[in-house]
């Protein structure tokens, strides 16, 4: 995600960090190259004149404009539904940990606050590597045990590598310690109902991002869209020149830049979970999430929060 004052008005125009620019220069390069080309022969090639004319332009460029705006709209929504998903889990986790430093009766707050041998510290920690887990579904990466060390024990990390759905795997566990305290005596009927409320509402936000995740735009909308935005603006100079002569490059760069940055904006919205510029920071919400953790359980050391590199936060 980037993070950045808003720019002024002359600064608008250089900036390069966080831009949509650097995935769309090569091509608007070309672009820029062929309306250059153009001009200089008048839109001959090879002796013949290629008369376009404006119409056809006239007529596929606000329809394109509409579909391409209809698409990010798409994707916009994939996005903001990401976010608040990862939201709720925040917000479910400090409920989980004001539930059971609270409700799960005990002779005295824990101890120690990395102490997994404590029922309440192994559940609070355990929705923290809930949430790591998740993260590394979402982008792709392949588990990691060196970022769950010390939120689940040992055993367990060995016994998670077995497991497909890792964070599934810890929600049953979550599940299994707070059933172990109401066999002992520790939660009744009522308050164990209110924590496993807590606890669905986490897994139903997981299985929202996956969702998101395994469900994308339909390829062949995308694909068509893609399509129709290169052979309109890389056939634009054509249909430019005899009207706007040695302007015809500037007029080209600037359709060409708006049309393939929609449609660059997009892809990289389309798939909110990812590590690119504009994805959402996960890295970031899950730091957030164990600094909750640990100061409700008393921990004197929490983990630093995540700050932006290069305006750019994971």
């Amino acid at each position: 995600m980037i993070l950045r004052e808003r720019p002024s008005a002359l600064k608008l125009f250089f900036l390069l960090r966080g831009s949509i620019m650097q995935r769309v220069r090569w091509v608007l390069a070309a672009n820029i190259a062929l309306a250059v080309l153009v001009s200089l022969t008048h839109g001959a090639l090879f002796s013949h004149k290629l008369i376009v004319g404006t119409i056809p332009f006239t007529l596929m460029g606000l329809p394109l404009a509409i579909f391409l705006g209809f698409r990010n709209n798409a994707c916009y929504d994939r996005y903001w539904e990401g976010r608040k998903l990862w939201g709720d889990l925040l917000a479910r986790s400090r409920n989980l940990a004001r539930q059971v430093l609270h409700l799960v009766d005990a002779p005295a707050p824990p101890a120690d606050p990395r102490d997994l041998s404590d029922r309440r510290v192994r559940v609070l920690l355990r929705a923290v590597a809930l949430c790591v887990e998740l993260k590394r579904l979402l982008r792709g990466q392949p588990a990691d045990d060196r970022e769950i060390v010390g939120l689940v024990g040992e055993a367990e990390r060995a016994a998670l590598r077995s497991q497909r759905n890792r964070h599934a795997a810890l929600m049953l566990a979550m599940g299994a310690d707070l059933a172990q305290c109401r066999r002992e005596g520790a939660l009744d009927s009522v308050r164990l109902a209110q924590i496993d409320a807590t606890l669905s509402g986490m897994s139903a936000s997981a299985a929202g991002c996956e969702r998101i995740k395994n469900t994308p735009l339909p390829f062949s909308y995308t694909l068509l869209l893609h399509r129709t935005a290169y052979m309109y603006c890389f056939l634009l100079p054509f249909g430019l020149v005899d009207m706007l002569g040695f302007m015809t490059p500037l007029v080209v760069a600037i359709v060409a830049y708006t049309f393939f940055g929609l449609d660059a904006l997009g892809d990289e919205i389309e798939e909110p979970f990812g590590t690119e510029p504009n994805d959402l920071p996960l890295d970031a919400i899950c730091r957030a999430i164990e600094i909750d953790m640990r100061q409700a359980l008393g921990d004197p050391h929490p983990p630093e929060p995540l700050q932006p590199v290069d305006y750019c936060l994971l």
